[in-house]
């Protein structure tokens, strides 16, 4: 099989050349990638209203969000035809609305390709310069649809790709029939962690959020002995065996696994790190920046670091004086926010993420997600923002704890921290992160004029699974679940009921 990897990564290479001759000149790349773009909105209805004829009329498109765009897209209640692009649109795909109400992205054939492009460079960097995979065997990430799924949206990470890729990768795929159309949660990790066990030559596990994976991992854990019995026969003796260990040796189980890939920046550090002290010998490798949007960087291994998909995406990087760059223009150590325009029709579109400078490869710089723009929660006038919290929890005695998350409780005002393990009590850590946040002025000052109760703390292992399936039942897909490190809108009261019940 490793000559068939081989000759898959040779395969790939014309798009790996022309990428790292894209990185030599990033300029000229984003010249030529703009200019593409700007001829589709000059084609579509949008372009026309707003007069562009030329790209020399870049500057007269208006910087957006998706509330701008909305009556756009969804104008024509997701038709196969939309004022924004000239392409037909393939079907919707829908955020998980971390930070807001869902949003619903039109899918056209260019902007697949982009993903697909961005696949073949980040493929052909593993089989040149990663581990020397052997059997090929991949599980790419599928989340259940656990509500009455949603018209023309995706639930496999392979409706991104092109139908040849998809075709050229179904023999390596670990996917049983069906999966993605189960609606029970217990019923799809069951037929999940059945499929994953009879998996013995697995490689690859290709994931979004590391919480996903964990799930999974503990449903193996605590269902052994009813999976045992059901893979009588079906798996070999030793293996049988391994799951009557009260703690599974999973390096084991999966002798053969070299990659876990997911999010592992922002707030999905922690939970990558707990990947990375259960698989100590797998390269547990970040996606860099992917969003429902658009492909951002790709991890290069060659790179050390993520590199921007520079010819497929055109980038505008915001600084924090409003003033706004070009790729080849960044500064090392500097933050921006992006502002993106891809080939599905969004054009000028602000993302909400922001990234860091980390280092140049070869004439591109390399960019570190930091996490969204302008996280902040604000029940009484507290004003508190992401990376204050983050450097809040940082300070504290946490290194046991896998999961955080800040959440406000609009009735008694206060805020209450979700952990899913800790090695102090609750009462201790909610004092220690009261005492934290008071360094914040309006924090302190609400506390102390007693706008805002004192912080309460909650910890559970069971913490993580009931968030990702609240957010599933709210029109969320499981596996793209990000949890943020501090929630900007109140916790829903049935979903606090359910947390404390668990928790009692």
């Amino acid at each position: 099989m490793r000559p068939i990897i081989q000759l898959f990564g040779q395969f790939l290479s014309a798009s790996a050349r022309r990428f790292q001759q894209a990185l030599n000149e990033p300029e000229l790349m984003q010249i030529s990638v703009q200019k593409k773009i700007c001829d589709r909105l000059i084609k579509s209805e949008y372009g026309k209203a707003l007069g562009i004829s030329s790209v020399a009329d870049w500057q007269s498109v208006p910087i957006v969000d998706y509330d701008a765009l909305e009556p756009w897209i969804l104008g024509h209640q997701k038709s196969r035809q939309i004022p924004l692009t000239p392409e037909p649109i393939l079907f919707y795909e829908k955020t998980s609305g971390s930070s807001g109400a869902a949003k619903w992205i039109p899918y056209t054939q260019s902007l697949r390709q982009s993903f697909n492009q961005m696949f073949c460079v980040w493929a052909h960097d593993l089989i040149v310069h990663g581990p020397k995979f052997s059997t090929g065997k991949l599980y790419a990430c599928i989340s259940p649809q656990l509500n009455p799924p949603d018209s023309q949206s995706s639930q496999d990470d392979l409706d991104y790709l092109d139908g040849w890729l998809r075709w050229l990768l179904r023999p390596w795929l670990v996917i049983p029939d069906g999966l993605n159309r189960l609606h029970d949660p217990q019923l799809f990790k069951h037929q999940l962690a059945l499929a994953l066990l009879q998996a013995e030559t697995l490689e690859i596990i290709s994931i979004w959020s590391p919480s996903f994976l964990e799930v999974h991992l503990k449903y193996i854990q605590e269902n052994r002995e009813l999976l045992q019995a059901e893979l009588y026969n079906r798996i070999s003796r030793d293996r049988l065996q391994l799951l009557s260990e009260s703690q599974i040796p999973w390096t084991q189980l999966w002798s053969n696994l070299k990659l876990i890939s997911c999010w592992d920046s922002a707030n999905a550090a922690d939970k990558a790190q707990g990947l990375r002290s259960q698989f100590p010998s797998v390269l547990v490798q970040g996606k860099g920046l992917l969003a429902t949007e658009a492909p951002m960087t790709i991890p290069l291994i060659a790179a050390a670091g993520y590199v921007p998909v520079l010819d497929e995406v055109f980038f505008e990087f915001e600084d924090d004086g409003g003033s706004l760059h070009r790729l080849h223009e960044l500064s090392i150590g500097k933050e921006y926010a992006i502002i993106l325009s891809q080939k599905g029709g969004l054009y000028r579109y602000r993302i909400g993420d922001r990234v860091r400078v980390t280092h140049w490869y070869r004439q591109t710089p390399c960019l570190e997600f930091l996490g969204r723009h302008q996280a902040i929660s604000d029940l009484v006038g507290e004003k508190l923002h992401a990376a204050f919290v983050n450097d809040a929890l940082n300070s504290m005695n946490l290194q046991e704890t896998h999961f955080k998350s800040l959440v406000p409780v609009a009735n008694p005002p206060h805020y209450l921290l979700l952990l899913d393990a800790a090695k102090e009590t609750p009462e201790i850590i909610a004092k220690q992160l009261d005492r934290a946040l008071s360094q914040s002025h309006h924090y302190y000052r609400a506390r102390a004029i007693g706008q805002l109760a004192p912080v309460e703390a909650l910890i559970s292992h069971e913490i993580p699974e009931i968030l990702a399936l609240h957010r599933v039942r709210t029109g969320s897909i499981w596996g793209g679940i990000k949890h943020q490190i501090l929630a900007t809108s109140p916790i829903d009261v049935e979903l606090l009921a359910e947390l404390r019940l668990g928790n009692s």
